[in-house]
Formats: C-alpha cells, structure tokens, sequence
C-alpha cells in the first residue's frame, strides 16, 4: 500500500485531496473516472471498519474493499480523521491503495494525534462512503481511570455473538483486549454446528490455505454485532491457537495431520491473513508470527500482550500425570527471546514507576489440578501447568526483583475465574488464602464469547464447587456462562467485573452483572468488590448508525 500521507503535503494541499465526504473527494482523474462508474455498486465497505494497537499520539484504522469483477485491480480508498462524528473538523488524512496482494485490506497509521482522545475515522472508495468509525488515542499523562473490556473465543456456529453487541454499547471504554481465538478454523459440525441459525462456517470445511484463513476472517467481519464493536471501540488483539489450529505450537498443532500438508505453510497462510484482517500493527509474509508487544497508559498502567501460542512454545505434554515431562526444564511456554523481552518490559515498567502491569495472554496461568483423577495430574497441558519450569521462572522474576502489581488477563477456557496468583497455592506455609499472604500477581479470566464451558448449569455448578473447596486460591469460578469481562483501572485498585448474555440462540445485547473481584494497590491479591463500578460519565458520543443503503 501506498500512502499519500507518507508524502511531503502542504496542510492546505491535503484537506484540498480529504475535504468532507459529503462532497466527492477531489482525486486524480483515474481515480474519478472510476468513481463515475461505480457510484450505482452496492457499498464496498461490507466487512465494516475497526481500529486498533492505540499509541498516545497514532491509531491503526482499519477497512476492506469489496470489489465485483469489473472493479480496478488497484483501488484508491480515502481516508479521514477527525474530532467530531460529523467530520466538521478534520485532524488527518490522505490516501492509500489496495490491492489483490493484501486481499484487498486497507490498513493506515492515523498519527499527529492527541494523547487520550477519541476521533471518529471513515473511509471513501469507489463512490461511496463508509460507516464512521470511533476510536481512542492511549493517554500520555496520568490518567484518573481506565476502563477495558476483555474477550475471548468467538466461535461462529455455536451461536451469536451478544456479548460484543453490549460491549459496543459501552461509551466509556479505552479499548477492548481480545486474548485469542477470534476466528475457528473447523468446518461445520465439528465445532458447533451453526445450521439452524444461519451461521454455516466459510468454506463450510476446515480452513488449511491462504484461501480458506481469509474467507473465513470475511465471514467474522460481515457479522453485524462483530461489526459494531470493532466500529465503537479500538482493539489490541493477540492470537491464541484457532487462528491456526487447535492447540497449536511453535511447529505443529493437535488438530493438523500429516494429510493436511505442510504446517509450517499453513502456519504462515493464517499468520498472513491474521495480520491482512485484524487491525494491528505489522505485516507478515511469513510463519515468524512476533505479535507480543506492549502499550503504556501514562504512568497508571502498562499493557503487556504475550504470545503463549505460536512463536516459542515445545510440544504439549501428552499425559497430563506425567511428572517428570512436565517439570522438564528445557520446555519452553514463551520462548528465550520472548521471555528475556517479558521480564525486561516488567523491570522497565517498575522503574518508571506505573502503577500498574497488565499482562495479556492466552492459557491459564495458575495452578489447576484434576481433582477427578487420582494421583498428582494436572488439569490441562495445554495451559502453563504443562510447562511448570517456565511458570516458574515467571513468578522468581516477580519475587526476586519484587514486581507488584501485577494482573494477568487470560482467555481460552471458556470460563470465568478469578484467583491468586502463587508459587504453591496448596502449601499452607507459603500462601495463606485468607489474608493473601505468599501470593504475587492475579489473574482474572473470561468467559468465552460464543464457545461452551460446561452446557449443564447444574453440572457446572458442583463442579465449581469441587474446584473452590480444593483450590484455595480460586476466588470465583463460574463454568456454564458467555459474555465478557469490565476491567475498572484507578491508582488504587484494580476491579474485574463479569458480566453474562441472556442467550446465544438469537441476537440480544441484554446482560447480567455476575461477580465482582478487586485487588488494591500494593496487596497483590484478590478481594471481593462492594458492587459494580459506575460507567465514566460524560462519555464521548458514540459513532452515529451508518445511513443503510439502498
């Protein structure tokens, strides 16, 4: 892509090319010429828009072109910011191409922002204009509040996704963190079968190629309630393992066979469309996968994103009582490089002095013993309990450089917990789970947006039960459940609310407040909340609804 903004513009040169979209933007006569002809289409902008990876002073905007067969190989989209949702005032702008190679993705790095603002964004491409995006700049200064939503596990046929429809509708937020498996890749009836409510995976089989990964990234972005909170709300997302495939690691995955074909080519395939589809920042033409990253919020919060996925993680265990694999000290979750980047981002957020260090990432991060099995197994491999050293290593890193503060947010589970976080949360000498004494981080985790905990609540209430009566650390649990989770941010504490949509089985943003837990400044551990927090009022307006088109 090719961005005139990149170029030497004069400001009056410029808003002469990105003047108000109520008029046609004045282009080149190619570009115009192409207008003519394609001002009776239907609308391009099918897949919506959606901003991400917010930085004080840029935002990464987002959009794709949907062109029929007689369409420009190459198309011009223009691109606007501004301070008012009727783009009276105009702060950036300027032109991109997109074209076959980046399946027609557009992506811009809106910069010369101010630090902790929200704007409003639109596209223009081939007559028409697109729906008003709304995002939000990171603050610079000390922020008094930060509010975010954290999500996970979206999975199409099982049902539709209410709970970013309520998301959307929450003014108040600085973004939504969505920790992984944004897309399935299985085909129809594997997974959840999504027949009876229209919701048929594309291509209706397991997705393997370049092809079938950007189908079915087109597929999520026409949902209308995906759609709607990508457009209110910027995101910083990170992959887990359907993005790729089921419990995937760094050279293989549970669910690819020999079959399939090449991994590391699928691999790359789905890291390529990954990066063409979601609004971060990076391209990647390659299975080299670097998504980690971190994001500061002033001097209240560091936002650090893990990858525990694709990039240095060894091969699951296979039998999850087998001791002596497991407590491996050469398995590697994260990875060396990754790993000395982590502890180096912990160590410089604690010298600047933030308050705060929010970890995002995919697998559960504490303790989990099966308590249904006998003898001394672990729940699941799959999540840091199979890689025990390299946990570990994390929580020596906490205590010997005596890093507090901090929160972990995971995903994957399908589930809503929150606990302590400790070396050995079952030895009584070293954590007291009354006073919270021996503990060094939290972890809060949310339920999945659409994929299934335990479907019987019966079922999954005694088993929570069994799992608070033999996990002391475990502060809440709840196993039947979909929605999302409200992270409240002041200087003095931190609050994780969980929040519940009525139904998957036909669209409705309703929800229901279930529990909340806060951890205050300095204690390192978990309490239990007065109540829910108030929104942020006033807000920034809302993006308007899209004028529907005929």
């Amino acid at each position: 892509m090719i961005s005139l903004a990149g170029m030497s513009l004069s400001r009056r040169r410029f808003f002469y090319y990105v003047g108000p979209f109520a008029l046609l933007p004045v282009l080149p006569k190619e570009c115009s010429d192409l207008v003519d002809r394609y001002v009776n289409q239907t609308t391009p902008f099918v897949h919506g828009v959606a901003s991400g990876d917010p930085l004080p002073e840029r935002v990464l905007l987002w959009t794709r072109i949907t062109r029929d067969a007689n369409a420009p190989e190459s198309v011009a989209v223009v691109w606007s910011v501004a301070k008012d949702a009727q783009f009276r005032d105009i702060v950036d702008g300027g032109v991109v191409t997109t074209n076959a190679d980046v399946d027609y993705t557009v992506k811009v790095d809106a910069s010369g922002l101010k630090p902790g603002t929200t704007y409003y964004y639109r596209f223009h491409a081939l007559g028409y204009d697109s729906p008003v995006g709304r995002s939000k700049t990171a603050p610079k200064k000390d922020p008094e509040r930060l509010r975010f939503a954290f999500v996970s596990c979206s999975n199409l046929p099982y049902g539709f996704f209410n709970a970013y429809a309520a998301i959307a509708q929450r003014a108040d937020l600085d973004a939504v963190l969505h920790l992984g498996d944004y897309i399935y890749e299985y085909g129809n009836g594997t997974f959840g079968d999504g027949t009876a409510i229209g919701r048929v995976p594309e291509p209706n089989a397991e997705i393997l190629d370049l092809a079938g990964y950007r189908t079915r990234h087109a597929q999520y972005k026409r949902d209308p309630d995906l759609q709607e909170v990508h457009r209110q709300h910027p995101f910083i997302a990170v992959w887990d393992d359907h993005e790729v495939s089921n419990d995937a690691w760094r050279l293989g995955a549970e669910n690819h066979q020999p079959d399939e074909g090449d991994f590391a080519a699928r691999k790359a395939a789905a890291i390529r469309a990954y990066f063409e589809w979601m609004p971060v920042r990076g391209e990647r033409r390659d299975d080299s996968g670097k998504i980690y990253r971190s994001f500061r919020f002033g001097k209240l919060l560091d936002l650090i994103m893990l990858d525990t996925r694709s990039i240095g993680r060894d091969q699951q265990v296979a039998d999850p009582c087998n001791a002596p694999a497991i407590v491996d000290p050469n398995r590697q979750l994260l990875g060396d490089p990754q790993e000395r980047w982590f502890f180096s981002q912990l160590e410089g957020s604690l010298a600047r002095g933030t308050r705060w260090r929010l970890i995002g990432q995919q697998v559960m991060f504490g303790q989990l013993i099966n308590v249904l099995a006998p003898g001394a197994c672990i729940f699941n491999p799959d999540q840091w309990d199979g890689y025990a050293v390299a946990r570990a290593r994390v929580l020596a890193e906490l205590a010997a450089k005596q890093i507090g503060n901090v929160v972990i947010l995971t995903g994957d589970i399908h589930s809503s917990w929150g606990m302590d976080i400790a070396s050995n949360p079952f030895d009584a000498t070293a954590y007291d789970p009354t006073s919270g004494q021996g503990s060094l981080a939290v972890e809060f985790v949310t339920p999945a947006v659409t994929s299934p905990g335990i479907d019987d609540p019966v079922q999954a209430a005694q088993f929570a039960y069994v799992l608070q009566a033999t996990h002391p650390h475990i502060k809440f649990v709840e196993l039947n459940r979909r929605g999302y989770a409200l992270l409240d941010v002041t200087s003095e504490r931190m609050q994780c609310e969980w929040y519940q949509v009525a139904t998957l089985a036909e669209r409705n943003a309703s929800e229901t407040f279930a529990k909340a837990l806060l951890v205050n400044s300095g204690e390192n551990h978990l309490r239990p909340a007065p109540g829910q927090t108030t929104p942020v009022s006033p807000a920034p307006a809302l993006a308007p609804l899209p004028t529907p088109v005929a």
